[in-house]
């Protein structure tokens, strides 16, 4: 029996990766160096590197700058675009109060913040977990490790739902399970280790009753 939920964030339950994607186009554009969504998919939400690197010629000092100003355009379009992905508002009610839940994302807590003020959400979780709360982010198992304790529940009655390879890879490696719900960005993807592989939020609930 499933007793612990922990959901990704971006992708998951808001859309945003298309504006990080958009945030990241522009800043990489002015440098002259084009960034393309497969490009995109394959180093960020593949593999979890960046795109920097993409850049000739670029220093790690000129990267940080990069990265701060992408940091800031985001953080502009979360103010004004961030919204949750169709389904997810009914999901999340329809398990309130029958598991623990927790929110499992890389992204930093400032922009976790600014996407929550425009979707209301937070009220069905238990805990929330950013990339601020631990050393290393996925497809690193720490930050489902820290869920697992966070929620007090054995790993194997866990499951964790994730859009990505990425994702799977960091929950598989933390010995719980995982649902995946692909975007139209990583539709693309391999999911082999994934207990299930559905088409929408909505059908959450059903699948967790499958387990």
């Amino acid at each position: 029996m499933i007793k612990a939920i922990f959901w990704d964030n971006d992708g998951v339950l808001v859309d945003t990766e298309r504006l990080y994607f958009r945030a990241t186009e522009q800043i990489m554009a002015a440098t002259g160096t084009p960034l393309t969504e497969a490009d995109y998919v394959e180093y960020s939400l593949r593999q979890g590197l960046g795109a920097w690197h993409l850049i000739p010629g670029v220093s790690q000092e000129e990267i940080a700058k990069l990265r701060q100003q992408r940091n800031n355009l985001y953080s502009e379009l979360l103010r004004h675009e961030a919204c949750a992905i169709d389904g997810v508002a009914d999901a999340l009610a329809s398990l309130h109060g029958t598991h623990v839940m927790g929110i499992v994302t890389s992204s930093r807590r400032d922009h976790f913040d600014l996407i929550h003020e425009r979707c209301d959400l937070l009220r069905y979780f238990d805990f929330v977990l950013t990339s601020d709360d631990f050393p290393r982010t996925k497809p690193h198992p720490d930050p489902y490790l820290m869920a697992v304790d966070r929620s007090g529940v054995d790993p194997d009655q866990c499951v964790a739902i994730e859009d990505s390879e990425r994702g799977l890879e960091a929950a598989t490696s933390a010995g719980i399970r995982c649902i995946v719900v692909p975007t139209p960005m990583t539709r693309g993807g391999t999911f082999d280790g994934a207990c299930r592989v559905i088409d929408r939020i909505a059908d959450v609930p059903a699948a967790l009753r499958d387990l």
